[in-house]
């Protein structure tokens, strides 16, 4: 936070906005006019240009890319992507007399406490723009690894939808993974949504309209045995009972929300679905995945969304 409240205290005066790039991200060589692009589409928003691949955010990512949305709006519940991101200038000064006096040494967590506050998340571009390169992390994140964009993509035909496509607003029934479980994105027991809890996919099935008979029919029907058995020898059997559940909840919840007029890029698609296993998996075997493996990741990836058509 006090190395981010530098970068926010050198607005220039008279601007519009005001961008802050953390140094350890890779941006496309025209990635200024594509901000400039965002800003003129959405000039009083708060625009995020990544999100963490393992994170609820990121599961938002995949979600409006395998729906054909451009935009999704970050989720109060969990910390704002701070590694590229763009503020109103008026949002950013507010934001830096809200900072002054936090003791909260992550930016990303107190950027999102004022954003709550205000009542507006940020949106988050889909596909992202620019991509985390490093593992280091100077608030204690080193445990969780390399932490990739979820659907990073950045040829002029996949970004152009960004000054014209529709907005995931809603993000209710969001599935995710979470340190190898499948969740979703539902009230809780408590009754809560938005807060910090997480509601696993077992609890959170009679709020997505569907019961455990039904799901595990599914598996039994519609999930290949040969895949799930090499899977299973890669990476153990409950990795790959949750995964393909959460594969099969997503492509569910995609199809629920894709709208006919606008099919999803299939650019964008694909590279969302090509860092969903690998991000599923923990921090130390994303590292050693062989290529191998990542196709056969894919492969049972694309099986679960093939299952949700019956869902």
């Amino acid at each position: 936070m006090r190395t981010a409240q530098v970068a926010w205290d050198t607005v220039t005066p008279g601007a519009s906005h005001q961008l802050v790039l953390q140094d350890d991200v890779d941006a496309p060589d025209d990635f200024l006019d594509l901000v400039r692009r965002a800003v003129l589409r959405h000039p009083a928003e708060p625009l995020a240009f990544y999100a963490h691949w393992n994170s609820r955010n990121g599961a938002a990512v995949r979600l409006a890319a395998l729906s054909g949305a451009s935009w999704v709006r970050c989720l109060p519940e969990e910390f704002t992507p701070t590694q590229a991101i763009c503020l109103p200038a008026d949002m950013a000064g507010a934001f830096r007399q809200y900072a002054n006096p936090s003791t909260d040494r992550r930016d990303d967590e107190v950027l999102s406490s004022y954003l709550r506050c205000i009542r507006r998340m940020s949106l988050v571009a889909v596909p992202n723009l620019v991509e985390h390169s490093g593992a280091e992390s100077l608030c204690g994140n080193d445990s969780e690894g390399v932490r990739r964009s979820p659907c990073l993509v950045t040829s002029t035909g996949a970004v152009a939808a960004l000054g014209h496509g529709w907005v995931l607003e809603d993000t209710v029934g969001l599935p995710y993974m979470r340190r190898g479980w499948a969740h979703a994105r539902v009230a809780g027991p408590d009754g809560i949504l938005g807060d910090r809890g997480h509601t696993a996919w077992q609890d959170a099935l009679p709020y997505l309209g569907l019961d455990a008979e039904q799901m595990q029919r599914l598996v039994r029907t519609h999930r290949p045995r040969d895949l799930a058995e090499a899977v299973e020898r890669w990476f153990g059997s409950h990795f790959t009972s949750e995964f393909w559940i959460y594969c099969l909840l997503l492509g569910r919840q995609a199809r629920l929300l894709t709208r006919p007029s606008i099919p999803p890029s299939p650019e964008v698609r694909a590279a969302a679905l090509a860092t969903l296993g690998v991000s599923s998996l923990p921090p130390l075997e994303r590292t050693r995945l062989t290529p191998d493996q990542g196709a056969l990741l894919l492969e049972f990836t694309r099986s679960g969304l093939r299952g949700a058509r019956y869902a």
